[in-house]
């Protein structure tokens, strides 16, 4: 077994490099300096450095990327664990929280959205329809999954904002495995989405609701395609 004090000197050099990525000093898409930099700053052998951020790596907040260093690849443990949950679950599961979430969110942006959020989610429809007539399933997945997240950023609810940016992936997953390209060239389909941000822009909760509820709707019935 492992003694200790060391054992109390790693962990402490996990807080530290923990502290670094949670605070914004080293930034997602960042590489953090080099085990023997660490060293030297901390103060600390190589031994411990490295057992360091092979725990931060687990956590998936790290990344090592052979020969190029380590970088910086989330900044919440909690978002990591449960995007890790998201992506072992089934479909069906994924779309049973989904629908509780998004209903929240549409009733939320209904209420809370200002022009800045507005904007954003018709830059994102255009996007959407212009992929469609492209049949660009890339761009489509990039401004589908973008709407979505702009209504949960809409609701000027953080927490929300967060459980909702977990499903990132999913989201892109479903977009592409369901065929919602195909899907949406219908244009009564497109149309959903079109009533979703009609009803948020007007503060009409019912309505955003409703529409919420269509969108998933139709993502549920591709999955009986």
């Amino acid at each position: 077994m492992e003694p200790i004090q060391r054992r109390s000197l790693v962990d402490t050099v996990v807080d530290r490099l923990h502290t670094e990525i949670t605070s914004g000093s080293w930034p997602v898409g960042s590489r953090i300096p080099t085990e023997a930099e660490l060293t030297e700053q901390l103060g600390v052998s190589r031994p411990s450095v490295r057992e360091a951020v092979r725990s931060i790596v687990q956590l998936g907040l790290l990344e090592t990327r052979q020969g190029d260093g380590t970088y910086v690849v989330a900044d919440d443990p909690t978002e990591v664990a449960l995007r890790r949950t998201i992506d072992v679950a089934d479909a069906r599961e994924v779309l049973t929280v989904r629908r509780a979430l998004d209903v929240l969110a549409a009733r939320e942006a209904a209420t809370n959205h200002d022009a800045v959020d507005l904007a954003v989610l018709r830059d994102a429809l255009a996007g959407r329809r212009a992929a469609i007539r492209a049949q660009d399933a890339e761009a489509f997945a990039d401004h589908d999954v973008a709407f979505h997240l702009g209504v949960a950023a809409a609701s000027h609810n953080r927490l929300l904002v967060g459980l909702y940016t977990s499903f990132d992936a999913s989201l892109r997953h479903s977009v592409a495995s369901n065929s919602c390209l195909s899907n949406n060239s219908d244009p009564n389909t497109a149309d959903l989405h079109e009533a979703l941000f009609r009803a948020i822009e007007r503060a009409d909760v019912d309505a955003a609701s409703a529409a919420a509820v269509g969108v998933l709707d139709q993502s549920e019935q591709s999955l009986d395609g």
